[in-house]
């Protein structure tokens, strides 16, 4: 079989002359230092013993024509309620969620502020939106403060400031409250995805927006369900009336078949799962305290939630170290430039409820151990 596909050389050679061609691969046999699977409710398949093999496959259709049902306007209000918000749209993914809202509802002339750590998704939103779109500097209120300023003097129609809650690659938390004071102060609107907080942040698992009782001070929050909830899908919080722009504007809702009863079950049910999870959060927050307070010869990212990062930096020197700690069975996988800046490549760990005492202390010895 022939394929006239030489044209897609020069960009896969890029990758991999830098050594950092992507790969997908098959695990087995290893310790969980990898996955989003915070609480473990994906690798417990805790949320299996609630499905009767009733649940259909499939959809038939986008949400505005035949993909509407009962089940899943449910798992809206229930999401809806759940997060103290008004109302709640079922997205695909997170992915699709986040470039759904971020396209659509900036318009010419508006203009979106976003910390320069934003998830892919986000940044791929802001890049088919059609307003003006500038980053600052990660966390910078004082930078953020000054471009809502000069953008609010020159006249802008909306401001929309963009961030995540729980950082993907770093691990940390915004500033939530003063990003909602600057943004009500300069009469712009918050949109904050909260994707790794979800079921791990708060009482609950309510998500570091609503735990600081800040829910109905933010324009939009995005939950995913692919990461701590075990599940798939992702949903937009906010208004009614956002909902119904939603509906109307946003083309990766729009036009993409919905979600099956499969996948709207597998949501509800961790709902009514993971708020309750607290032996499993406790756990995962003293793996975090025992990481955190463990010395190593590399640079350790200060972070209280499961998302570690160990900067080593070179895509050789990280793929290395990757590489020796799975050999001892530990599923760590390296962060490699360029979706992390140069010279900040790392080990992104992700500790989980289910992991040991024991198993981390092992991470951290190989850590320590110098290697030739």
């Amino acid at each position: 079989m022939f394929y006239a596909d030489g044209f897609l050389d020069r960009k896969l050679n890029e990758r991999i002359s830098g050594n950092f061609l992507r790969e997908t691969r098959l695990v087995s046999g290893m310790v969980d230092f990898c996955s989003n699977d915070y609480l473990g409710i994906a690798t417990n398949k805790l949320l299996n013993p609630l499905f009767d093999g009733r649940e259909s496959h499939g959809s038939r259709g986008a949400r505005t024509l035949a993909g509407n049902y009962v089940m899943i306007e449910a798992a809206e209000e229930l999401i809806a309620a759940f997060h103290e918000a008004e109302a709640a749209l079922i997205f695909n993914s997170g992915y699709n969620a986040n470039t759904g809202i971020l396209a659509s509802v900036p318009q010419r002339g508006d203009i979106i502020l976003y910390d320069a750590l934003s998830h892919a998704s986000i940044r791929d939103g802001i890049r088919l939106s059609f307003a003006e779109a500038y980053a600052f500097r990660h966390n910078n209120l004082n930078e953020l403060e000054e471009k809502l300023r000069t953008y609010r003097a020159a006249g802008s129609n909306q401001i929309f400031v963009a961030t995540e809650s729980v950082f993907s690659m770093d691990g940390d938390f915004a500033p939530v409250k003063e990003l909602v004071d600057l943004t009500n102060n300069y009469n712009a609107h918050l949109i904050i995805d909260e994707a790794h907080a979800l079921g791990i942040v708060g009482e609950s698992g309510e998500g570091l927006v609503q735990s600081m009782g800040l829910a109905d001070k933010v324009f939009a929050r995005i939950y995913t369900y692919g990461k701590a909830a075990g599940a798939h899908g992702a949903a937009v919080l906010g208004s009614e009336k956002l909902k119904s722009f939603l509906i109307n504007f946003a083309r990766s809702f729009v036009y993409t078949t919905a979600l099956p009863e499969v996948s709207i079950k597998a949501i509800a049910a961790s709902y009514r799962i993971f708020p309750g999870m607290n032996t499993e959060r406790k756990s995962l927050n003293e793996l975090i305290n025992i990481f955190q307070s463990a010395s190593m010869p590399y640079e350790k990212l200060l972070s209280s939630t499961a998302v570690q990062g160990v900067i080593v930096p070179g895509n050789s020197e990280v793929k290395k170290l990757a590489q020796i700690l799975q050999q001892n069975k530990l599923d760590v996988r390296p962060i490699l430039y360029p979706s992390v800046p140069k010279r900040k490549e790392r080990l992104r760990i992700s500790l989980h409820s289910f992991n040991s005492d024991k198993e981390v202390r092992q991470l951290i010895d190989i850590l320590n151990t110098p290697h030739v």
